[in-house]
């Protein structure tokens, strides 16, 4: 049984509780959060507090808090020699204060508070100064179902930083498609199949084969009919760059000629 101690209370610590609570290798020795409020509706499951002299012995502290608070709940902590780890795709290892062991317990995926998590489809990147607490590491991702994968801390910013074109920047293009498709009383949800298939393609293929569309074949009346059809002047600059990029890609060379209507023409 590994024991662990949750510091923090956001969307990962949220989720790595769930999860560590439904596992019968981890037992949550106790809770940690500034605001007692955040956590106290799991008085009657695990010890919470929010006083930091309370903490007890365990394995592993998670610091799963927001990354400006990394380093400086690291330094208040009121011990040393003990395992202390982060759940940062950006903060090094380093980060954390050197009084105690150091490591990295990164979980690749997006959280939101109220959208489940299968922890089995969640790879964790680990990072450890001593050897010797990296099957710990390994131990505690096994116990929640997941891969784990040695990650160095560049090799984790690169990951989080292709995440977030992967995730944060797509699902802006959804909320500008949303954005467009409600403008002409397009219900959203008949863009959902489309959305699934361009995300399972890439499972099976890589996204430089997957890549289909206008800008791909130089359909040049398709593209300048788009950007007649765009009313908003940003949405139309990041019609314009997408396409660049992606003729870019694929060896297509094209100028848009598209004059942007003056407002009072529209």
């Amino acid at each position: 049984m590994i024991s662990v101690i949750l510091l923090g209370a956001g969307n990962v610590a949220s989720h790595l509780y769930k999860a560590f609570s439904a596992s019968d290798s981890v037992e949550i020795k106790q809770w940690y959060n500034r605001s007692y409020g955040a956590i106290k509706s799991f008085k009657n499951n695990t010890e919470v507090i929010d006083d930091l002299s309370q903490l007890k012995d365990a394995d592993i502290y998670i610091l799963a808090v927001s990354d400006d608070a990394v380093s400086s709940l690291s330094d208040t902590l009121p011990f040393e020699n003990r395992f202390i780890v982060h759940t940062s795709g950006t903060m090094s290892m380093y980060d954390l204060e050197k009084k105690n062991k150091r490591g990295v317990f990164y979980p690749l995926q997006s959280f939101s508070k109220h959208a489940d998590i299968d922890f089995k489809k969640v790879p964790f990147c680990i990072e450890t100064e001593d050897k010797l607490k990296l099957q710990l590491l390994k131990d505690l991702a096994t116990a929640l179902g997941s891969e784990f994968y040695k990650i160095t801390t560049e090799q984790r910013k690169t990951l989080h930083v292709s995440a977030v074109f992967i995730n944060n920047f797509s699902n802006q293009m959804y909320r500008i498609a949303h954005e467009i498709s409600d403008a002409d009383n397009i219900a959203f949800d008949l863009l959902k199949p489309l959305i699934l298939e361009t995300a399972n393609k890439v499972q099976d293929m890589s996204p430089y084969m997957a890549q289909t569309g206008p800008a791909k074949r130089n359909d040049k009346k398709t593209l300048k009919k788009h950007l007649k059809l765009i009313q908003d002047e940003e949405h139309q600059e990041i019609y314009k760059l997408m396409t660049k990029s992606i003729q870019k890609t694929h060896g297509i060379k094209y100028r848009f000629d598209i004059k942007r209507k003056k407002n009072n023409e529209r």
